[in-house]
Order: C-alpha cells, then structure tokens, then sequence
C-alpha cells in the first residue's frame, strides 16, 4: 500500500486518533478507485508509486473534505488526469 494511515492523517492534518477507522476505510477506497481508474492492479500501481501516491491521497482528502456532498464525476475526472500515464486503454 503506497499510503499508510499516519501519511493520510498528515495530509489531512488530523491529530487525533477518532477517526481512524474512517480514514483506513478511505484509503482503501482510494486504492480501488485507482484501482478502478487505472484499469490496472496493485503490481502495476506499485511500480507507478509516487503517481499512485498522489492520487491516493487526493482521493482520501477529497472524500473526508466532502463526505456530505461528494461529486464524483468530480472526482473520477481528476483521478483520470492524475492516472493518465498509468492508465490502461481497456481491461
């Protein structure tokens, strides 16, 4: 995993340890929408790290950011740009 729980927590500047348990949720909601986005699975997002990274935090930040009102064709557009070189042409 490109992105551990007290990197997320840094990014998002969350001191306390009270959401903890949505955080680790959101990272691994991040991941399989990179997962998702990229067409492609964790071998090849390793190798792609520091993009994956980026795009996983900004993932989480924008899902914690906007648990009410999320737009995610928002999001995936971003996430699409951000996995551009990554991305797969098809399944």
């Amino acid at each position: 995993m490109p992105v551990t729980l007290e990197e997320a927590k840094t990014y998002l500047r969350v001191d306390s340890g009270d959401e903890d348990g949505l955080i680790s949720d959101l990272i691994s909601t991040a991941m399989q929408m990179c997962r998702d986005v990229a067409r492609a699975d964790d071998t090849v997002l390793n190798e792609n790290a520091a993009i994956t990274r980026i795009a996983v935090l900004y993932t989480v930040a924008y899902l914690y950011e906007h648990r009410e009102e999320a737009n995610h064709q928002t999001l995936l557009l971003t996430l699409r740009a951000l996995l551009f070189g990554v991305r797969k042409e098809a399944f």
